[in-house]
């Protein structure tokens, strides 16, 4: 089991901000994020494609674009990543971060054996021979539910089904006891049974080696139930941000709820028509001066256009960036006038 030895936030992000030079001019493809990770708690972070979600998980990574300039603070247990040496960044993120991307098939190398592919870490950052490097391999493929593990430990992904390979992408991530597991839209390519196989696995793995995790996602769905606190990305902003279930039954904010309205619930007539949220995401060349889904939101009024809401904390740490929020009578308290994490 991963050793949890300190109490407060393993991640940490303060005021975070990427920009990167285009033909157009700079693209701000994140802007003022500031949010944290505590132990043994999950975090889902949820927002459309373009929303700055991955990017987000590139720059904690330290897997950026080249050009990509980073400003604020990325601690992991203390340590700011960006000023860290190159090497020693890839030695404190390889032991302490372990993290399933998006698409098993384009993660994983053809040519090489999926047991090669799942001990590599553990001999590059803990020393393993490859006696010990095998037996973690193979103990892991049990415990993610590949069936023979031992035999599967010499075949190549081809011979794998799309399930079975992010299966195998999980056991990779987990073989040096990470303090830290982000899992980047990794269900996305599966069908639907599939993905909640995958997604239970990823939390009861969590929950049983007492990890923190983070789940990204373009899905609420995917986040509702499976994660303590939820991020609401959209244009490079955070819109909303606090409790799980507290988003879910309050949202604040005209996105999130957008979002959840587009869900589709169990109770509707068959063929009932999905809402949508009209317009598009933004262009990250477009540079506003306002709210960034003030263009697609049907109760902005000219200040949304005009001026950047800041951000506001209601209860239980539950913030958001709204001129106008829904249940506005709540009046909530401005942020700055309280210390929240």
């Amino acid at each position: 089991m991963s050793q949890q030895l300190q109490t407060g936030p393993i991640l940490s992000c303060q005021a975070l901000s990427c920009e990167l030079d285009s033909v157009t001019g700079p693209l701000k493809i994140l802007q003022n994020i500031n949010f944290t990770v505590d132990t043994c708690s999950s975090l889902g972070i949820v927002g459309e494609s373009g929303a700055g979600k991955s990017m987000l998980i590139k720059a904690i990574m330290g897997i950026t674009p080249t050009g990509l300039r980073i400003g604020g603070r990325i601690e992991l247990e203390g340590q700011h990543l960006p000023a860290l040496k190159p090497r020693e960044r890839r030695k404190l993120i390889g032991r302490k971060v372990g993290i399933v991307f998006q698409n098993p098939m384009t993660s994983l190398n053809p040519f090489v054996l999926i047991g090669r592919q799942i001990e590599e870490s553990g001999r590059v950052h803990l020393g393993l021979t490859h006696r010990e490097a095998k037996a973690r391999a193979v103990e892991l493929l049990t415990i993610v539910g590949i069936a023979d593990p031992a035999e599967c430990y010499d075949y190549y992904p081809h011979q794998f089904s799309g399930g079975m390979k992010q299966r195998i992408m999980i056991a990779a991530a987990l073989v040096c006891q990470p303090d830290l597991l982000i899992a980047d839209e990794a269900t996305t390519a599966l069908d639907v049974t599939v993905q909640k196989e995958v997604l239970d696995l990823l939390q009861t793995i969590q929950e049983e080696r007492r990890m923190s995790m983070i789940l990204v996602s373009h899905n609420l769905g995917v986040v509702a139930g499976r994660t303590d606190k939820i991020l609401v990305l959209y244009g490079g902003h955070i819109v909303e941000y606090g409790p799980t279930a507290e988003v879910f039954r309050n949202p604040r904010h005209r996105y999130t709820e957008a979002l959840l309205s587009a869900m589709p619930q169990m109770d509707q007539p068959a063929h009932t028509r999905l809402r949508t949220i009209p317009g598009s995401p933004p262009n990250l060349a477009d540079q506003r001066s306002g709210c960034p889904f003030a263009p697609r939101c049907a109760a902005a009024q000219p200040k949304c256009h005009d001026v950047m809401p800041e951000m506001t904390v209601g209860a239980d740490g539950h913030r958001f960036a709204c001129h106008f929020p829904l249940d506005a009578s709540a009046a909530p308290q401005p942020m700055e006038t309280r210390n929240v994490k």
